[in-house]
C-alpha cells in the first residue's frame, strides 16, 4: 500500500465531516447562539476517535464564547447526526475550534491598505 493512500482517505473523510457537519447545522441545529458559521476545516486522530473542527462566525468576537457554548452543548447531537450520514468504524468526538486565519486576514488587509495610502501620500514621486 502506498504510503500516501492512508493520508488521502482520511482527507476524504475530514471533507466529509465537514460537508455533513455544516448540512446539519444549517439544517437541523436550533440552538440560536450558534447562529450563521462556516467550518474551514476539520483534522482527524490517526486514530479516528477525535476531530478538531474549525469554525468561524459571523457574530464578531464578542460573540464567541456563546457560539463555542452552543457548539459544545450541540456536540453530542451532532456527532449523532454525523453517525448516521458517515460509513466509519466509528464517529469521532467533535471539538469546535476558533479558526482566527481569516480574522487575522482581514486585520492584515485592512493594515496593508492603511499603510499603502500613508505610503502614498508621503512618496514625493506621487507629488508630482
Amino acid at each position: 500500500m502506498p504510503a500516501n493512500r492512508g493520508f488521502l482517505r482520511r482527507d476524504r473523510i475530514c471533507e466529509q465531516i465537514r460537508r455533513e457537519l455544516a448540512e446539519v447545522i444549517r439544517t437541523e441545529l436550533r440552538d440560536p447562539r450558534v447562529g450563521m458559521i462556516s467550518l474551514t476545516e476539520v483534522q482527524i486522530s490517526a486514530d479516528y476517535a477525535h476531530a478538531k473542527v474549525y469554525f468561524s462566525s459571523l457574530a464578531g468576537s464578542e460573540h464567541l464564547d456563546s457560539v463555542q457554548l452552543g457548539l459544545h452543548n450541540a456536540s453530542g447531537f451532532l456527532r449523532s447526526e454525523l453517525g448516521k450520514r458517515i460509513s466509519i468504524h466509528s464517529t469521532p468526538q467533535l471539538h469546535f475550534i476558533f479558526d482566527e486565519s481569516l480574522e487575522r486576514g482581514e486585520k492584515m488587509s485592512k493594515l496593508i491598505s492603511e499603510a499603502a495610502a500613508i505610503s502614498d501620500q508621503t512618496d514625493p514621486a506621487q507629488r508630482d
